[in-house]
Formats: C-alpha cells, structure tokens, sequence
C-alpha cells in the first residue's frame, strides 16, 4: 500500500528524474524555432509540487497538496496537461489513508479523461496517448493483481510502449526520426515514481560530469561578466595538437595584453579561453596559433547588459492584489521593452513578462489578474503554449470574471486589443475580439534552435528562418532578407493594415532597411506601422491586415 509519506518521495523522485534529463527532453522538438522547451515546462511544472511537498501520512492529503501546487506552477501546453494527470491522483485518492493499485489506475483514468476533455483538438502521438496507453495496461493488470507495485510496473510498460509507438501516429516525428517529448518526459516521471514503489529509492540529481570542470568554468565566467571593462565577451575552443604547456601559457599572456577576464584551461585534447577585449578578432588570431578553431562565440556585453537591465526591470514588477472596483480591464502576455509599452498604451493594466521560450505559469497569470482592479478581466496569451494555462488561470480565480481571449501571436493580441469596445457587453467583445485576431496573418522571423530538415527545407543551427502563420517557409543568413521574401508572400493588393516589430537583435540600420523595404512592397493608401519591439527570439514580427 501506498502512503502519503511514500507518495511525496514518488513524486520527488519523479521530478529528480526529469530534471535529470530535461536537456533531452527539449532537444526531442522537432521543429527548428527556439521553443524546444517541454522538457523545462515539465520539469518546473512538477518542481513547483516536490519543492512544497510535506511529510504527511494521508495520501489523500499529500496527493490534493501536490496537485494545487502543481496547478498553479504549471507551465506551458505540457506543464498544464500534467498538472491534470495529476489532479486525477487527488480525487482517486480522495478520504483515504493508504492507496493500492487500483487506486493508481483510477487516478490515471480521472486524468486521462480530464486531459483529453481539456484539449480541443487533441492529437495522437502525443503525451495523451502516452498516459491513455499507459492507463490501460494499468487496467490490464488490475486483472491479475492489485499490488501498487505490479501495476505500476505495468503503467510504465504501457506508458514506454505508447512512447514508441508516437512516430507511427504522428509522421512528422518519424520523418525527424524522434518520439513526442511530453511523452518522454512523463514517462522519466513514472519511472522515477516507480523507483519508490518498487524499491523505496528517491532517484537523486546527478551533478554532470563535464571536460575542462565545465561548471567551474561556466561559474568563473559568469563572476567575470559582471564586469564590462571591455565591450566584447570572446570565448573559444581549439584542438590542442601537439602544443605544450608553455604554448599555452603565451596564448595566456597574449590574451591578458588585450583584455582583461582572462581563462585559459586544457586538457590532453584541447584549449578553452575566455576573454574580454574591443578586439576578437585579434584573440581569435592568437587562438589559431595554438591550433584549429573547434567553437567560437563572441558576445557585445554592453548591449547585452542593457537588454539585461531592462528585461530584470520588468520582471522585477510586483503583482499587488487589486480589489475588482473597475467594470473591466485586460492582462496580455509579452516580452520586451517596446512591446510591453504597447499592450500598456492599447489600455493593458498588467503586462506578464513571457512568451516563446519563457512561458509563464499559472500562478503567474493569476497574480497579474488579481492585481488587475477590474469585474471582468480579458487575458490575452498571445502565444499558444500559454493558452492552456490563461485557461486554468481562468478557472482558479472567483472572485471576478475571468474571459481567455485565445490569441496566439503578439499581433492577434494587438488587433484583439484594438477591437475592444468599452460600450459593448462581454459576449460581444469575446466574439469581435477573437474575430478581429483570425483575421489577422503573422509572420516570424527567428533563428533555427539545431541542424535541420523540416518541409523539405535544410537549415544549420543559428539560419534565418522565416514563418508564415506558424508555417516554417524560408531559410536565409539575413534577417532583412528573409523579411522581405516573407513579406512578399504576407502583403497582396487587398492589405490595409502592415505592421512590423523588430527585435533587440536587430540595429537601426537594419530596422530601416527594413521600413523602406516594407513601405515598397505594401499597397498604396495601406497603413504601415513600424514598432521597435525590443522583443527577444524574433528579429522581426509582421502581422498583415
């Protein structure tokens, strides 16, 4: 039987588990856009239970404790699916002290139900079917006994077939030749909850055993950008070849006349440095002299450490509760300087720092509702991996009206903003803002996250790659570039409204080509708007009208 007690430590134990293997888990995206983060988005979403998880003999009460704080910790479309599968645990386990196996099958059943209620659409190949098949073999082992052991076993037999199987049921996964990443991660949390059942074990945090005391060196260099005594961060690697210890230590010495920060450490195989100079190019012509060149990266600290300041500004914002005295107001999602003050200026009273990559959790969103003095408040995601969470946000809060404007880019998001009409009902707002957002069309212009081959396109990690409503449509090595071909296919004769937002990576002498590019293409007497977004990810976002 299966305590509260035994049921906490599962879960820790499932959470270490992931946590283990979360880089893997993100990797297994198959699409090449910065996103790859369902590995994170799980791993913090049950981080936020086994951090808050008290010793309690009643697993009714561990399991409720568990799925509130995994509630509202949740992040992204899969952090909020297992925060469901979750809560399936709580009302299976609901009055009782001690769970057996079939309790465990029946929580699975609530979640596996729940979560594919909560899905629109829901898809095959996914974590659904993952804990839809893991469920039913718990089902099938219930028929032979009812030992929590066994039949967790079972679950994770069925939960590592199911795995398998998702490249059949999903094409694009075999194409890229990888399984669904939700499911991958939720079955490390089964096993990980198995390592307990079965043998009483919390799996530990493995501390990664990386060349060159790479932790130490990461540590060492991150104390050094706190100063900026120089403008460039220059970090390489070379193959060590057949150099000696005194080779190194001029290269060393070089690096210390032309900056400062300086790091050099070896191995039998190669060279790592680190240093801050105005010249890299210089640093990169001394590193040639200790042998080929294997990695460069080279960072502009001072723009980063503005963007840094800004970014920490925002999120350092508080979220003080607001009582509902106003008859409406909105919360909208964003990240960077520019585009917060847009959602502000639009009549936002709260802006979420988040977005692509940064997907706010459930608590989040409800801290920024509540602080929010409105009767009715409209919450624009505007991404659609935190349209799941604004949902269960929606659900949490009761003490005002709570409306899920289901807007997926941060265009939808402004159109939706600029349709609202403060004479109109509720009803009628939902229905003109969600109609203005479809109609607009978006286009993203980022970088691909990996090597890839995606709808017949090839592309190398750190390509331009251009999106044409969430369709990956063009690889360039410039982003101006793949604008303008983006925008070619984007405007036609019939456009009346154009606007572009241009990134924090993007200079003023790139965002004016753009402009001129842009106001040529479009039709003449169509409204074009230029917006410095500051946004991170996407050099440029275009939403057409």
């Amino acid at each position: 039987m299966i305590n509260g007690l035994c049921f906490g430590n599962a879960v820790i134990s499932g959470c270490n588990n992931i946590l283990n293997s979360k880089k893997i888990v993100d990797e297994l995206n198959i699409f090449p856009v910065p996103d790859g983060d369902t590995g994170t988005n799980m791993s913090k979403t049950i981080l936020s239970a086994a951090e808050n998880i008290q010793t309690l003999n009643s697993v009714s009460e561990t399991a409720k404790m568990i799925a509130s704080a995994m509630l509202r910790g949740a992040r992204g479309n899969s952090g909020v699916i297992l925060s469901i599968i979750f809560r399936g645990f709580a009302q299976a386990f609901e009055n009782i002290e001690q769970a057996d196996g079939t309790d465990l099958v029946n929580a699975l059943g609530i979640g596996v139900k729940e979560a594919y209620g909560t899905i629109t659409n829901p898809t095959e190949g996914t974590i659904l079917t993952v804990v839809r098949l893991a469920y039913e073999e718990g089902l099938n082992a219930l028929e032979t006994d009812t030992d929590p052991i066994f039949v967790w076993q079972n679950v994770c037999i069925g939960a590592k077939r199911a795995l398998d199987m998702t490249p059949e049921l999903l094409p694009v996964l075999k194409r890229a030749g990888v399984v669904d990443a939700g499911g991958k991660g939720l079955l490390l949390i089964f096993e990980g909850m198995l390592s307990v059942f079965e043998k009483d074990e919390i799996i530990q945090i493995n501390e990664e055993d990386l060349p060159l005391d790479e932790n130490k060196f990461a540590e060492i260099t991150a104390e050094f950008d706190e100063e900026i005594n120089f403008k460039y961060c220059t970090e390489f690697i070379t193959k060590k070849g057949d150099i000696d210890e005194k080779a190194v230590n001029i290269l060393r010495d070089e690096l210390e006349k032309i900056g400062d920060c300086v790091l050099v450490v070896d191995d039998s195989e190669i060279v790592k440095a680190h240093v801050h100079t105005d010249n890299p190019g210089i640093a990169l012509q001394q590193a040639l002299e200790t042998g080929e060149l294997l990695n460069v990266k080279i960072e502009n600290m001072a723009e980063q450490n503005r963007q840094k300041v800004k970014m920490e500004q925002l999120k350092s914002q508080k979220f003080d509760f607001a009582d509902p005295t106003e008859e409406f107001g909105f919360v909208c999602v964003a990240s960077g300087e520019g585009l917060v003050e847009a959602f502000k200026d639009l009549g936002c009273t709260n802006v979420v720092i988040g977005g692509q990559t940064m997907n706010p959790s459930t608590k989040d969103l409800m801290a920024a509702v509540c602080a929010t003095p409105a009767k009715v408040v409209y919450l624009l995601p505007n991404n659609k991996n935190v349209v799941l969470a604004a949902e269960q946000a929606a659900e949490l809060i009761t003490d005002r009206k709570v409306v899920v404007v289901k807007t997926k880019t941060i265009p939808q998001g402004l159109s939706a903003m600029i349709a609202f009409d403060p004479e109109s009902d509720v009803e009628t707002n939902i229905e003109s803002m969600q109609e203005q957002a479809a109609k607009v069309s978006t286009g993203q212009v980022t970088f691909a996250a990996r090597d890839s081959e995606f709808g017949g396109l090839k592309m190398k990690k750190n390509d331009i790659i251009a999106l044409n409503n969430g369709k990956l449509v063009i690889v360039e090595k410039d982003p101006v570039k793949a604008l303008q071909k983006l925008a070619k296919q984007l405007i036609h004769k019939q456009s009346q409204f154009v606007t572009v937002i241009y990134g924090q990576d993007i200079d003023e002498q790139q965002a004016s080509r753009a402009f001129e590019m842009i106001v040529s293409k479009s039709p003449s007497g169509a409204e074009v708007n230029f917006i410095k977004g500051d946004q991170p990810i996407y050099h440029f976002i275009i939403s057409v009208e």
